[in-house]
């Protein structure tokens, strides 16, 4: 009886260790994460192309980080909670000393939901007030539900959009470890609260996505005219490289800015266009030519929506 109650409570060991093994299998980040060297401190690792999906496993953002003797400064956390875990232990391989803030460029899902991983370890989150917009609007709990669902189990129940520790009302400039960082707040542009990160020592500018580098910027409800006015902004530091929020690294940032100028400027001009002869939008988008972007990343996901609000941006400037 004895041999056959502890064959029994083995198999059922032994069961529920195959489920917690499986779980932590599922859950687990098997895209590669791959840190860049970029500066003298400086690193940033890409995301893949496209939209987020089960197949990139969520990871289709930048982000970057900065090793200073006196910590390590991160900018953007990647978009679930085991990517921002991956990008702590790709961190970790390169350095010991403490992982000090995460500056957040804005508050859209595949730059900070990765940002748990970091709080549970101690960093000080920084992000730019107006993100206090986004935490309080209507957007946050369909988006997360949106996630949830497309990319569990990475993004599940446990998921949370975490607040800044510190919100910054302005420009900041700040040293860490004899690196001096610049801090500037650039929107609004792609969102109301976007801030870039220049690291003076290195010549690196992190720009979050108010650049998109080989794929169709995602314009949402973004302000398109200050957008391109923030794109000067990031001229103002003369970076010798720019981290863009997608796509790969920046040497000539100047004509790296070419696509999201060009790309804001066409949608700005065949949408007033339309606008201004009083075409309804579906005429005007299906006879609108989109041949230089369609073959682009992100194309199908994003251009129609990107299409419609500067539609209706169009039409609200045109009344003023």
């Amino acid at each position: 009886m004895l041999k056959k109650l502890s064959r029994a409570s083995l198999l059922s060991v032994l069961a529920l260790w195959a489920l917690v093994t499986a779980a932590a299998e599922d859950n687990a980040v098997t895209v590669a994460v791959t840190p860049v060297k970029v500066g003298a401190h400086s690193y940033y690792v890409q995301g893949l192309p496209g939209a987020a999906s089960s197949a990139n496993q969520g990871y289709m953002s930048n982000a970057g980080f900065v090793i200073t003797p006196a910590g390590v400064v991160v900018f953007d956390s990647l978009g679930t909670p085991p990517l921002g875990a991956k990008l702590i232990a790709e961190i970790r391989k390169l350095t010991t000393v403490p992982i000090k803030y995460v500056i957040v460029s804005h508050y859209h899902a595949d730059h900070v939901y990765g940002l748990q991983a970091f709080k549970a370890i101690g960093a000080e989150i920084w992000a730019q007030q107006r993100g206090k917009e986004y935490l309080a609007g209507p957007d946050i709990r369909p988006r997360l539900a949106q996630r949830r669902e497309e990319l569990f189990p990475w993004v599940d129940e446990q998921t949370k959009v975490l607040p800044a520790d510190k919100w910054l009302a302005g420009d900041t400039a700040f040293q860490l470890g004899g690196v001096d960082f610049q801090i500037r707040h650039v929107g609004p542009a792609h969102t109301p609260e976007d801030i870039a990160l220049f690291v003076k020592q290195d010549g690196v500018l992190y720009a979050g996505d108010v650049v998109f580098k080989g794929r169709v910027p995602f314009v949402g409800n973004a302000d398109s005219k200050s957008w391109l006015a923030a794109l000067d902004k990031l001229l103002a530091f003369q970076p010798k490289v720019m981290v863009p929020g997608h796509g790969a690294v920046s040497h000539d940032p100047k004509a790296d800015l070419t696509l999201t100028r060009d790309y804001l400027l066409y949608l700005r001009k065949t949408m007033g266009d339309a606008v201004a002869n009083f075409v309804p939008f579906e005429d005007a988008y299906k006879n609108t030519s989109w041949k230089q972007y369609q073959k682009l990343p992100a194309f199908d996901q994003a251009n129609r929506s990107n299409a419609y609000n500067t539609y209706i941006l169009m039409e609200k400037e045109s009344l003023k």
